[in-house]
């Protein structure tokens, strides 16, 4: 039996590589945890990241900011069901949001 066979057995491709999720990190966060977060999900030390939200910033006139603050918005923290911009929207729509 190949590789195949043994992956059809234990429930996929997901189920063999581990199911990665961009999430906001709670241990690993300076501000927001969007550094931690997407350290964790590509596989690098925060401290990359950060350091390339700097240089977007000073490069681009305050770039790394407004991504980041976009990250933030559109990011779930981890733990937790929705990410902040849909916390917004469903209030604004007047639906109850466990945030």
């Amino acid at each position: 039996m190949g590789v195949g066979a043994d992956l059809g057995q234990c429930g996929g491709m997901s189920d063999y590589f581990g199911k990665k999720e961009l999430r906001r990190s709670s241990e690993r966060r300076v501000l927001a945890g969007v550094c931690g977060g997407l350290g964790d999900f590509l596989g690098i030390d925060p401290n990359f990241v950060r350091l390339a939200f700097a240089v977007i910033t000073l490069f681009m006139v305050g770039g790394g900011v407004f991504l980041y603050v976009l990250a933030w918005l559109i990011m779930p923290e981890e733990g937790a069901e929705g990410s902040v911009l849909e916390h917004i929207i469903r209030n604004f729509q007047g639906k109850r949001s466990d945030y």
